[in-house]
């Protein structure tokens, strides 16, 4: 009996990337003159790449830039990761004006992570959504955002860290179907928090109840997570990109 080919599809992920206003390159020398402006940068932390990779999928960078491609990510892609980052989702996409402290705004994040986001949750697509891509995804679905831990949160424990965030930096309880891929500490490297999760579950809170995971109820994988598990483990990575065979 002949041997039939099955194409397979790769299991193509994509991971959202940050940017920032670039820094001049240093010169050679003193010796050699060069002209080299500064310019704005595309980037992302490499172990979010190597843990995609070492899950099985093939990365794809996203940069920033506006919800019209959507539909062509989606069209080629399996799974998507939405990452976090030094960076502030502006009040105003929950419906709230600024009453406390707000960090840099990166507005071309936010018009692709939102509407990426809400289509991934709307289609079933797999998708995993670290630290500020847990609050995008939040958002996206109608939640609102504790705008600052510190100062809204009364009792709240430092979601901030001083220890390198490659090392736990509290303890998390966690509960139901996802509970396993979690846990029981994390890092912490955050000063907003989901205050309202819309559709999503809460499945995993900090000991001072500030939210710490949520899922979408009848998905198959649409996760959010308000830590950084790439400078932990593989686990959520190696769970998102099962869910996309």
């Amino acid at each position: 009996m002949p041997v039939i080919a099955v194409a397979v599809r790769p299991l193509l992920i994509a991971i959202t990337c940050d940017r920032r206003e670039g820094a001049a390159a240093p010169a050679l020398s003193p010796t050699v003159a060069r002209v080299r402006p500064a310019r704005a940068q595309v980037f992302l932390n490499e172990v979010l790449v190597a843990r995609v990779r070492e899950a099985g999928g093939i990365p794809v960078l996203l940069p920033p830039g506006d919800g019209e491609s959507v539909d062509a990510i989606l069209s080629v892609v399996s799974g998507v990761v939405i990452t976090g980052g030094a960076m502030d989702i502006h009040p105003r996409h929950y419906g709230q004006d600024i009453v406390a402290r707000l960090d840099r705004v990166e507005e071309a994040r936010t018009a692709l992570e939102l509407p990426l986001a809400r289509a991934c949750a709307e289609r079933g697509v797999p998708l995993l959504g670290i630290c500020g891509g847990m609050q995008a995804l939040a958002v996206a679905l109608g939640g609102t955002l504790v705008q600052d831990i510190r100062t809204q949160v009364p009792g709240a424990l430092d979601h901030e860290q001083p220890t390198d965030p490659a090392t736990p930096g509290h303890l998390i309880e966690a509960v139901g179907r996802w509970a396993a891929l979690v846990g029981p500490a994390v890092n912490s490297t955050h000063h907003q928090a989901v205050a309202q999760p819309g559709p999503l579950e809460v499945f995993a809170r900090a000991p001072d109840g500030v939210i710490e995971a949520v899922a979408l109820p009848g998905h198959p994988f649409c996760l959010g997570v308000q830590w950084h598990p790439e400078l932990l483990d593989g686990r959520l990575f190696a769970a998102l990109v099962s869910s996309c065979g």
